[in-house]
């Protein structure tokens, strides 16, 4: 991805979105940032953001079309949250991910990055509590991988608020289960790892990612190569 491009945003005010912000802002890109709650955006606005009022789950996809107008790449960092049911999992995660990609296609952007989930591609072999968001993010992870877009799609373990490493470890699709070790990754270095995938001369991803002992940038263009 050519520098001082759009990148939109979803979830922006989450523990994820807003440094994967912060970053391509480190970066020098442009980013528009879809929130639902303004007062929550105003941090990022005054960091250098375009914030836009919208809601993933309103019926009237008017605001959606209008952000993803003129982007150039999304990344979806939305989620419902731990603390609401299986109705909100299904419209935020699911739903809301889908009408995203619908948008950047029709809105014609050149690429995709999803944060979903280490196990997703399994979600029956989880807890019965983790079920519903694993087929969530499951069922995204697919409808994106079908939607003719340049993609990739991210699928870290537990996220840590643990300062950044730059030092990851990935799999594709999956992270052997004998190297698997500690299950976490901080949540500054999956922003670092989006960030680089956006960046990324690569489609047709899916890969897990933990800490480890390889730089982020080496790593997710490992990854690349393989793509092609």
């Amino acid at each position: 991805m050519d520098p001082h491009v759009l990148v939109l945003v979803h979830g922006a005010t989450g523990g994820t979105g807003r440094l994967l912000v912060d970053r391509l802002l480190a970066d020098g890109h442009q980013v528009r940032a879809f929130v639902r709650d303004p007062d929550k955006g105003a941090p990022l606005a005054k960091r250098g953001a375009e914030v836009v009022p919208g809601d993933l789950t309103d019926p009237d996809a008017t605001a959606l079309t209008d952000a993803t107008r003129g982007v150039d790449a999304v990344a979806f960092c939305a989620g419902s949250g731990a603390s609401t049911g299986k109705d909100m999992t299904l419209l935020v995660d699911l739903h809301g991910a889908v009408r995203t990609i619908d948008a950047a296609v029709e809105a014609g952007a050149d690429r995709y990055v999803m944060l979903s989930s280490m196990a997703a591609d399994d979600p029956l072999g989880s807890s019965e509590a983790m079920a519903p968001y694993l087929a969530a993010k499951h069922a995204a992870d697919r409808v994106l991988a079908a939607s003719g877009l340049r993609w990739m799609v991210v699928r870290p373990g537990a996220l840590t608020d643990d300062p950044p490493t730059d030092q990851v470890r990935t799999g594709t699709p999956r992270i052997a289960r004998a190297e698997r070790g500690d299950r976490s990754i901080s949540r500054a270095d999956v922003a670092a790892v989006m960030a680089a995938s956006l960046e990324a001369d690569a489609t047709g991803v899916t890969f897990e990612v933990l800490s480890g002992d390889r730089p982020v940038a080496e790593a997710v263009a490992d990854l690349a190569a393989g793509s092609a």
